[in-house]
């Protein structure tokens, strides 16, 4: 099928956001938020506001604010983005296992 407007597919979107989010670091941990496992969801409205689902990997994260911040500023700053809330979740809880093989392989888990 072909589009007939420049508006980015939501595939688009995810990609250029997937990658926005691999720049974003947990200053203790050499790992990008994403390939830690951190990011739940990932919703884009008709209106290219975006939702994200975020955990932590402890509750009590002391640069929680830093991050969110981070992960905002960088995800608005892509140009076709209107909007993005930032919701921290804690359900299900963060492990290890949620992490990608590269994280893994970073971190020497394997």
């Amino acid at each position: 099928m072909e589009k007939t407007d420049n508006k980015p597919s939501f595939m688009e979107l995810e990609t250029k956001i997937i990658e926005v989010l691999r720049t974003v670091y947990d200053p203790e941990i050499p790992v990008n938020i994403y390939d830690l496992g951190l990011i739940y969801k990932i919703d884009v409205d008709d209106d290219n506001n975006v939702a994200i689902d975020m955990t932590l990997t402890a509750p009590n994260c002391p640069i929680a604010d830093d991050i969110f911040l981070d992960v905002k500023t960088k995800i608005e700053g892509i140009r076709e983005i209107k909007s993005a809330n930032i919701n921290l979740v804690f359900e299900p809880p963060w492990t290890m296992d949620m992490m990608s093989e590269e994280a893994r392989n970073e971190l020497d888990l394997d």
